[in-house]
């Protein structure tokens, strides 16, 4: 043993904090739900900026509203629940050109540019594969016959057939 670290069973089995938020993070697609999150939030505070140029009235006014909410939702939704992420990242596209039409430009470009780049994200996201360890090979069973070993090819065919010919037929009693 080294005289540097010295650790009791329980400490070794758990791993770092540090450690243990960098493998949750990598179970799901985090980096693109902060942007989708990131683009809504952006959305809606330009709609609160006091310019009176950018002021929407009516149904626009729900739809500017309504985009930059569904788009922080979808944000907050991809880092939860990464298993819907195809679906998240869909409506995340959708509603980042939408953005464009209802919410100021999609909030001076900025936040629609984020929120394109979260769903592209998103979408591309694929779960990590398990460690090595994991994906051994299967062991068989015990009903399992193992399979031949490979040796040379069997020959088939007319040559295989007049090697036959004078050679009789082996009965069930007679050993090779």
């Amino acid at each position: 043993m080294t005289a540097g670290r010295h650790e009791t069973a329980e400490a070794a089995e758990a791993p770092p904090p540090a450690r243990r938020w960098r493998q949750w993070r990598r179970r799901r697609p985090f980096t693109a739900g902060v942007l989708v999150a990131l683009g809504g939030a952006e959305m809606l505070l330009t709609l609160r900026a006091p310019l009176g140029v950018l002021l929407h009235v009516g149904p626009q006014g729900l739809a500017a509203y309504l985009v930059p909410v569904v788009l922080v939702l979808c944000g907050v939704l991809l880092i939860a629940t990464p298993q819907q992420r195809v679906f998240y990242a869909l409506l995340t596209l959708v509603l980042g050109l939408v953005s464009w039409l209802t919410s100021n430009l999609g909030g001076f470009l900025v936040g629609m540019l984020l929120a394109l780049v979260g769903g592209a994200l998103a979408f591309a996201w694929t779960p990590a594969k398990p460690p090595r360890a994991a994906r051994a090979a299967p062991v068989p069973q015990a009903d399992e016959t193992p399979a031949p070993a490979p040796g040379p090819p069997a020959q088939t065919g007319p040559a295989q057939a007049e090697a036959r010919v004078g050679m009789p037929e082996a009965a069930p009693g007679d050993r090779p």
